[in-house]
């Protein structure tokens, strides 16, 4: 859910199931309407903002709020890493390696083929963490988090990379599952990292 369109959403869910009570914690707030119906809405970024009225409106202007956010995608021979102010891309860099897919041949050859995409692997994690450390390497003093997203073994596999310790120390959720990191896809993530995630359990 936007956090444009929550306050709206609360709003629709207090018409379609009466009164509502709310309970707030550092990171979800529920809410539960008259007729038993619950939702539980993870806050982003938590904790809460613990100041700004009762815990909806709080929820409502922690949502809003804009952040500096570092945004990290990885997949296999493809990479993207953008830092965000708000909804806007002010700094970022794509980027690919080739790498070949895995062979059915057997023999010398297979071996020979293992051996020269295990390279191309290599070489395309030694990019990826090139292109993240150029972007959000000597910005991280100033982002809030880091958002991590396209394949979570090709992200891992730049965790053992000392000099990007700064940046994972700065993971925070969602992981976004996104295609091939073009420009496209690293423009459309706060639509993710920024959405406030509800889960509705109807009553009964």
């Amino acid at each position: 859910m936007g956090p444009e369109r929550l306050g709206r959403w609360i709003d629709g869910f207090a018409q379609r199931h009466g009164p509502i009570e709310v309970t707030a914690a550092e990171e979800v707030v529920r809410i539960e309407g008259g007729d038993g119906a619950v939702a539980e809405m993870l806050v982003p970024f938590p904790p809460l903002t613990p100041e700004g009225g009762g815990p909806l409106a709080r929820l409502t202007t922690h949502a809003r709020r804009e952040r500096r956010i570092g945004v990290l995608l990885v997949r296999l021979g493809g990479h993207a890493a953008g830092i965000f102010q708000g909804e806007a891309l002010v700094s970022s860099k794509v980027g690919s390696r080739q790498v070949h897919g895995r062979s059915a041949a057997g023999g010398w050859s297979q071996q020979r083929f293992a051996r020269r995409r295990e390279k191309q692997v290599g070489q395309a994690h030694e990019a990826a963490a090139e292109v993240a450390l150029r972007i959000l390497g000597p910005h991280v003093a100033e982002l809030e988090a880091v958002i991590l997203g396209g394949d979570r073994r090709a992200v891992d596999a730049l965790r053992a990379d000392r000099r990007l310790a700064p940046v994972f120390a700065l993971e925070a959720e969602p992981f976004l599952t996104v295609p091939d990191p073009r420009l496209a896809v690293l423009t459309a993530a706060p639509a993710q990292f920024r959405a406030v995630r509800i889960k509705v359990v109807d009553p009964g």
